[in-house]
């Protein structure tokens, strides 16, 4: 049996590891994990630009990756603890971002200011316990090659953005978005397709 398994099959001792990633009942990991365990378990392509003041609550048991040429602005945060995120190439995530895995992001978008993304829910359905008691579930995001997300948007649990999309700012997305679309509202709703056959945006009636 390998380390990691007798960890994952040991209560004892992975409460004891995970204490040692992160202070208890807190998400950002301990100095020595940012500074020192990371780098050998993320993978950050060429001219990666993550400014200073980004909070990067990303830990080694779970996948972290930026492709070439893409950038993290100050003020947002990054977080794996409960899922993946990957960042491809070209991609922007703009000022005060929020990104919670599972999360993937295609090449060449856009993420503008103030977006949240996150694949993790909290349970509630039991009333005789708190909330925070509960747990939590855990659904993937998928923002396609080419998208552009407006700013303050809310990209909730579950959702699939397709190729080259726009979602306006402000827009709250509940459910999956078809590619070349157009979308805007709370909840959010197409308003315009890209029809291949006239070359053109064209409304959704």
């Amino acid at each position: 049996m390998s380390l990691s398994d007798q960890i994952r099959n040991s209560p004892g001792l992975k409460k004891f590891v995970h204490w040692l990633l992160i202070p208890t009942n807190q998400a950002r990991p301990r100095l020595w994990v940012r500074i020192f365990l990371n780098r050998f378990f993320h993978q950050k392509g060429k001219n990666v630009i993550i400014r200073r003041w980004v909070r990067m609550d990303v830990l080694p048991f779970s996948p972290f990756s930026i492709g070439d040429n893409s950038m993290i602005e100050d003020f947002s945060t990054i977080n794996n603890g409960v899922g993946a995120v990957y960042i491809g190439a070209n991609s922007l995530v703009g000022l005060g971002n929020v990104i919670i895995g599972p999360v993937t992001i295609g090449s060449n978008v856009i993420l503008a200011q103030h977006i949240v993304a996150s694949g993790l829910n909290h349970n509630y359905q039991d009333i005789t316990q708190p909330i925070h008691a509960q747990g939590v579930s855990v659904a993937p995001i998928v923002i396609g090659d080419d998208c552009w997300i407006g700013a303050n948007a809310v990209v909730t649990a579950g959702v699939t953005i397709g190729k080259h999309s726009v979602v306006a700012a402000g827009a709250v997305v509940t459910k999956d978005i078809p590619p070349y679309s157009i979308a805007v509202g709370n909840p959010c709703r197409v308003i315009k397709r890209y029809d291949t056959e006239r070359s053109e945006w064209v409304k959704v009636s």
